[in-house]
Order: structure tokens, then sequence, then C-alpha cells
């Protein structure tokens, strides 16, 4: 088979695998972190060149499963309201988070979690779309039944950071 029906092949897995080639992923997320496609495979975990052959298809997959949960949490994090309005400080963070990351992995799914970090994420975007009566509301609603939820509702709500987390462990 030539290079370039390799490449072709390549590239319709991973739009089947992955929803679109790994390379528009990548890119995006490039632009959105303002950095280099090195340093990025960096932050994944995964070296430069084999970055490139994955976006160029060349390569059709990501074999280790903590460089694509890193992909996915990298995509996650774009939508932090520091790293979308583009701060030097919270692109950093971000970056850094994800490099030093070990993801947990669900069985049936991408990564379900960051050990120790998904709250930070979450908490600010509720607090972003409900004010606080409203979740603290919405936690009563899902008390019996999503208990967990309720609780992340309610911390939300009270506006609680990582160290009072911490703190009241």
């Amino acid at each position: 088979m030539q290079e370039r029906e390799v490449v072709q092949r390549n590239l319709a897995l991973q739009r089947q695998w992955y929803g679109e080639p790994l390379g528009d992923r990548v890119r995006r997320l490039v632009v959105a972190y303002r950095t280099s496609q090195a340093q990025l495979a960096e932050v994944l975990g995964i070296s430069a060149p084999m970055l490139s052959q994955v976006m160029s298809g060349r390569r059709a997959k990501i074999g280790n499963p903590s460089v694509l949960a890193r992909l996915v949490m990298l995509e996650r994090k774009v939508f932090t309201p520091g790293v979308a309005a583009g701060e030097s400080e919270a692109v950093r963070q971000a970056l850094e988070d994800v490099r030093d990351s070990r993801p947990a992995l669900g069985r049936d799914s991408m990564p379900v979690r960051q050990v120790g970090n998904s709250e930070e994420v979450v908490r600010p975007a509720l607090r972003q779309v409900a004010q606080p009566h409203e979740l603290e509301w919405a936690a009563d609603l899902l008390d019996s039944y999503h208990p967990a939820l309720a609780g992340l509702l309610r911390r939300a709500a009270s506006g609680e950071t990582r160290a009072e987390d911490s703190r009241s462990a």
C-alpha cells in the first residue's frame, strides 16, 4: 500500500475512533493554548515525532490511554474561564496540571476523572450558570436519588475552594 493510501486509511480510522482526525484536534489545542506542537507533545506525555505522525495520519492511533486522556483533559480545560479568556497564568496552570496528571480511565469511556482535580473545573462552571440558591434547590431535589451530585452542587453553591476541601477532610 502506498504511503498516501495508508494516510487516508489512518485518517478514516481516526474519524471512526475519535470523531475526527487527531491532527484537527491537536491543531485546535496548539492555537487555544498558544503553544508549540513540541510543547504540547511534552504535556501529553508523547514524543514530538510520535505526535507529528499521529497528526499527519502516518500513525492511526494513540496507543497509550493516558496520553489520549490528557488530550481530552486539555480539550475540556479550554472551556474554563481563564483559559477561554486567554489569561497566560490560567493557560500555564492548565498545561502544567495536565502534564502532571495521572488520569484515571473509566472502563467503558474516556477519562471520567482526574484524581484530585475535577471539581476545580466543575464548581466554578456551575457557579457561572446558576446562583447559589438555585444550586442548593437543585441539590435538595437530587439528594435522595443522587447524593454525590447533590453534594457537588452544595459545594459549588457554598463557593468552597480546594484549600477548604483539604481542611475539612
